[in-house]
Order: C-alpha cells, then sequence, then structure tokens
C-alpha cells in the first residue's frame, strides 16, 4: 500500500519512473529511494551536512509522485510540519544532522505523546556542537534514546550499507505506521557519502504497512484509548470528518486536556512504554555472523559492522572463535538475546566510532566475569578491520 486509496496509480508511476537493477548510488540517495518505495509523499527539512543528498533526492523526485517536498526556516519548523502532514495521513520524513537533531528533540517529544507516525533520518556526524561537518561518527546513540525530556519510549533502527538502508528505512516507515510512533533512522556520514550498488527492486517485492485507521465513530473518539488490546489506537485523520483534539499536553483517551489526575498521566504514559514493548515482534531485529561456537563475541553497530565482519572473518581464519553480533535496531536493545550470548563467551569486544556508547547497552546485559572491552575510535575515520583484528588478538 503506497498512499491509501490511490495504490495502483502510485504503484504505476513506481514501476514508470525506477526500473528494477543495480544503480550505484550514495547511501544518502539509497535513503530517498527507499523512503519513495515506502510511500513517502512528504518531506519537511533544512539542508545540513552531511545529510542534504536525502533532500536534495526528495525536492527532485517526489513532484513526480504528487508528493510534497518542504523547506523550512530550520529543523523546528521541519519536524512541526511533519507532525502536522502525518496527521492528514501521509507517510512523512525528514533528514538532519547532530545539531539539527539537537533542535528537533522538543517537537520529537510531541510526536512521542501524541503518537504520531514519521521516521526522523539523522545522519550521523563528528561533535559536539559543529564539531566535523563533513565527517562521520557514531555519537548520537543515546541521543537517539534519551534526547527528548520526560519518560518516552523511542524505536531506533541503523543499516550498515547502502543496500540496507534502503531496505530498513522501509521497515522504519512500516514500525512507524504499524505502532504510531516516530522513529528514528541512525545512519552517518560515512555510509551516507559511500557509493556502491543498490538493487531497486520491482514494486512487488516491497511489503509496506499502513496505520490503522477508526472502523466506526466510537473509535474515532477514543484517538488515544487501546481497543484491540495491543497499545496501538487507530488513528483519526484530519479531514475525514472527525472532531479530534490532539495536544503535547496529558490528555485522556479521548484526547481531551487533563493535566490534574495522576492516574490519567499514569495510565497514558504506561500504555506509550507498554505500546513499544508488548509489540517488540514488530521492529526487533538483530543479525548474527559465527555466534554457534563464539568464545569470543563482537558487537557492532551501522557503520562499523563493516570492518567488524571483516575482522571476524580474518580472525577465523586464524583459528580464532569469534562471533559478531549486529543489531539492526537498537533501540530498544535487544537484551534478551544479548544475555543469551553473553552467557556462551569469555570476552566480547564493541567497537563504534564514539567514546562508549553502544557497550553500555551491553554492559547491562552481561555477566561480570565476562571481559567487555570498547573499541572506539573518533575523528571522523572508520575503525578498520586491522584495528578490530588487533584487538580480537589481544584478548584470544
Amino acid at each position: 500500500m503506497i498512499i491509501r486509496g490511490d495504490e495502483p496509480e502510485q504503484i504505476r508511476l513506481l514501476r514508470k519512473l525506477y526500473k528494477p537493477g543495480n544503480y550505484f548510488m550514495q547511501g544518502n540517495e539509497a535513503v530517498a529511494y527507499g523512503a519513495l518505495f515506502a510511500g513517502c509523499r512528504f518531506y519537511a527539512g533544512y539542508p545540513i551536512t552531511p545529510s542534504s543528498e536525502i533532500a536534495e533526492t526528495m525536492a527532485r523526485e517526489l513532484p513526480k509522485l504528487g508528493g510534497y517536498y518542504l523547506q523550512m526556516e530550520d529543523e523546528i519548523g521541519s519536524i512541526a510540519a511533519m507532525v502536522g502532514a502525518s496527521w492528514t495521513g501521509f507517510k512523512v520524513m525528514t533528514a538532519t544532522a547532530g545539531p539539527g537533531f539537537s533542535l528537533m528533540q522538543e517537537n520529537l517529544g510531541y510526536a512521542v505523546m501524541t503518537e504520531t507516525p514519521l521516521v526522523l533520518v539523522d545522519v550521523q556526524r563528528s561533535g559536539p556542537s559543529t564539531g566535523q561537518a563533513t565527517k562521520g561518527a557514531q555519537g548520537d546513540f543515546f541521543q537517539a534514546r534519551w534526547g527528548t525530556h520526560g519518560d518516552h519510549p523511542i524505536v531506533a533502527v541503523s543499516p550498515t550499507s547502502g543496500q540496507d538502508a534502503f531496505w530498513e528505512i522501509i521497515r522504519a516507515f512500516n514500525i512507524a505506521e504499524r505502532l504510531r510512533t516516530p522513529v528514528v533512522f541512525l545512519f552517518d556520514g560515512v555510509l551516507a557519502h559511500t557509493r556502491e550498488l543498490v538493487k531497486i527492486p520491482d514494486v512487488d517485492e516491497v511489503e509496506i504497512t499502513y496505520r490503522k485507521l477508526p472502523q466506526n465513530e466510537e473509535e474515532a473518539k477514543l484517538p488515544f484509548g487501546d481497543p484491540h488490546g495491543d497499545g496501538v489506537p487507530p488513528m483519526p485523520l484530519f479531514g475525514h470528518g472527525y472532531f479530534t483534539h490532539v495536544t503535547g499536553s496529558t490528555h485522556k483517551e479521548n484526547g481531551l486536556r487533563d493535566v490534574y489526575t495522576p492516574e490519567v498521566h499514569d495510565r497514558l504514559v504506561r500504555r506509550l512504554h507498554r505500546k513499544i514493548e508488548k509489540n517488540r515482534h514488530v521492529y526487533e531485529k538483530y543479525e548474527e555472523h559465527f555466534t554457534d561456537d563464539a568464545e569470543i563475541l563482537v558487537v557492532s553497530w551501522g557503520v562499523t559492522a563493516r570492518p567488524a565482519l571483516g575482522a571476524a572473518l580474518k580472525a577465523r581464519e586464524e583459528g580464532i572463535k569469534v562471533g559478531l553480533f549486529v543489531p539492526k535496531t537498537v533501540h530498544p536493545f535487544p537484551g534478551e538475546r544479548m544475555k543469551e550470548l553473553g552467557k556462551r563467551v569469555r570476552a566480547i569486544l564493541v567497537p563504534e566510532m564514539n567514546l562508549g556508547q553502544m557497550i553500555l547497552e551491553v554492559q547491562r546485559f552481561v555477566n561480570d566475569d565476562v571481559l567487555l572491552k570498547g573499541v572506539n575510535k573518533i575523528g571522523g575515520v572508520p575503525l578498520t578491520v586491522e584495528e578490530i583484528l588487533r584487538e580480537i588478538r589481544g584478548v584470544a
């Protein structure tokens, strides 16, 4: 389903414009084309290195599909426009980098509280502040989780290649629509500007999801209820004839503001958390390599998972029993699987392009008798196979 009610025409346009085959493109372009196949027809953003090619591609391609590209005055306005467009039924996306991601945090919290489906691409660059604007990094791992204030759940996914980015952005949209929630797409400046082969599939190969809509007037009257028991309320859309009240303040199931009753706030926020935790099967995803007999485990994510796999392959050629665990959904972290793997190994290495962030999530789920060591590099230059291999040899 591309745009609800207009699927045949959208499928025809996608087939006409984007022939299946292998294309040589940047990671940023792969993100944009994946979003188009996912059904994104509204993009609001503000150019910022190293994400700008996403905006450029969307500005060029969206009008061909009857979509809308809106360049706003800043990142605050961009995410606000996304929220409004989503409530009219559009699948929406923006792309930014660290400083812009910081500006979006308040309205990201608003999207969580109002249960607004959207996809926010953060093409990570070296920080803090302006940092190295053209260099990649993985320093926004915890900003994605805790950047906005208050007790809030979040889903964040992270790809490992251009091809992976194409499919993972589609998955991000599906999660956002299925769970009526914002999803953060953690990309980075290295993959964003890496040119490699990306296979564009036929549109029939792409499975996509659309949000639940009210089936009757009674469901429409409770846009923040839980009529199906999965924590995900149907979403009445503006323009469909319903009277809907949307506020970032604490609200009752009917959407009306109630900031004075403790039970109302407790019930709302706990449901937001339960909605994410109860539906792990919708979003949890990870890859494993050589974990069956591993004595040493490498845990990595995003761009760093690529040299980590190369290092694991070389280490096994040397007779070192090493495995690789790659979370594709980094928030909520796949803790139960991490716990299972942690019981079977004696050492865990966590390579990442920061000074140690995902390692803190790993630490929550492994026993103290397991050697846990970070392999960290900053400065905008990715970790290499040899650098990770050296650390594997050091604990072998």
